[in-house]
């Protein structure tokens, strides 16, 4: 369910941390911890559950957690690149949303991430960019190899019903649309 103001006001009280000041110490939490991966990968799996109200966009934009995930995603930890690519699916379909991850670099790791082993990285990497691609990108994006790579994952519903949809909706917005 997404949020506004008065439904944010009584979910937190009147002595509730606002939500500011929460997603503020999650990132500081992020970038305190060194050496344990599993709570980086929970702090990161939370600020993912928080991109996609447009509530929260402002806030995400403010403390620069779009950047941290794309940072994210360069990662080896395999659950690191499924957290941050969650967070920014979950959030790109904000076109300044979209702006920030395209100017951090996003796009081509977006793109690696359609080979991971992973396959809700996969699925991820093919709802980015689905919203990722657009007039100012296209190039960037609609390279043979990737048009090639979503061809056969929409072939694919043996395999994965999800990459199968997903790359079916991605072919028939952005192919079509350049043929």
């Amino acid at each position: 369910m997404f949020t506004n103001e008065r439904r944010q006001e009584e979910r937190t009280g009147r002595s509730g941390t606002p939500r500011l000041q929460y997603l503020q110490e999650l990132v500081s939490q992020f970038q305190n911890t060194t050496d344990d991966e599993e709570t980086k990968e929970k702090i990161v799996a939370n600020l993912a559950n928080f991109a996609y109200d447009p509530y929260n966009y402002t806030f995400l934009r403010q403390l620069n957690v779009l950047e941290l995930f794309v940072d994210c995603i360069t990662e080896p930890n395999e659950k690191l690149v499924e957290f941050g690519l969650g967070g920014i699916c979950n959030c790109c379909a904000d076109p300044a949303n979209a702006v920030i991850i395209t100017q951090c670099g996003g796009i081509p790791l977006v793109i690696q991430c359609l080979s991971s082993p992973v396959r809700n990285t996969v699925n991820y990497a093919i709802g980015s960019l689905y919203y990722l691609c657009n007039a100012s990108n296209k190039g960037e994006i609609m390279k043979p190899e990737v048009v090639d790579v979503m061809k056969r994952y929409a072939a694919a519903e043996e395999v994965s019903v999800s990459f199968s949809n997903l790359a079916k909706a991605f072919l028939d917005k952005h192919v079509s649309e350049t043929a």
